[in-house]
């Protein structure tokens, strides 16, 4: 093969260390995933689904965005094991696809739960005690913001605003909002989705 082209390219040692981060963090959540019964041992590409993603956007490697859209769609993330079946079929380095992958913030290469908490950390939310709320729901959840909870019921993240500036503070629950929050209130609200 002609050196720069294919996938027996060289890599960038800052790519190398995130890739491997990457594969770790990884590996620990299908372990967690395993442990609290909600995977198999063994993770292998859902072939059948990325196929139809695949054939969906032509096959074209100027698609990649969206068929990682398409594939964390489906997924709520993007598997390792999709994405190397990917990086395959479309003959894309993995080192590519994992760029784009952390590029963009909308990505996700961890497992996230079937509840996403979103709480709003924006300035009327913050002087309105979001900081309280969000303490509170570390607290129930039992993980920090950026987290998934380990039997993965809830991911928790906080964002700069949500555009509810009248009701601070202010979460979203799968994309329901529960403004006018107290610390007190958030344990009630999360009950609630169980």
């Amino acid at each position: 093969m002609t050196a720069g082209i294919g996938r027996e390219r060289a890599r960038p040692a800052g790519i190398m260390s995130r890739i491997d981060t990457i594969r770790k963090i990884e590996r620990s959540l299908v372990e967690r995933r395993v442990a609290a019964g909600l995977a198999t041992p063994a993770a292998a590409p859902d072939a059948a689904a990325v196929e139809a993603i695949l054939d969906r956007h032509g096959r074209a490697s100027e698609q990649i965005i969206a068929i990682l859209q398409d594939l964390q769609e489906k997924r709520r993330y993007l598997p390792e094991p999709e994405l190397r079946y990917i990086s395959r079929e479309l003959d894309i380095p993995m080192t590519r696809i994992y760029a784009i992958a952390t590029f963009y913030k909308a990505f996700r290469l961890e497992p996230r739960g079937r509840h996403e908490v979103c709480l709003c950390m924006g300035t009327a939310c913050h002087v309105r005690g979001g900081e309280r709320v969000k303490d509170a729901i570390e607290r129930s959840l039992g993980v920090e913001a950026g987290g998934t909870t380990a039997d993965m019921r809830f991911s928790f993240e906080t964002v700069r605003c949500l555009g509810c500036c009248g009701q601070a503070p202010v979460m979203t629950i799968d994309g329901k909002i529960y403004g006018k929050l107290d610390h007190l209130a958030v344990g009630k609200v999360l009950e609630s989705h169980t």
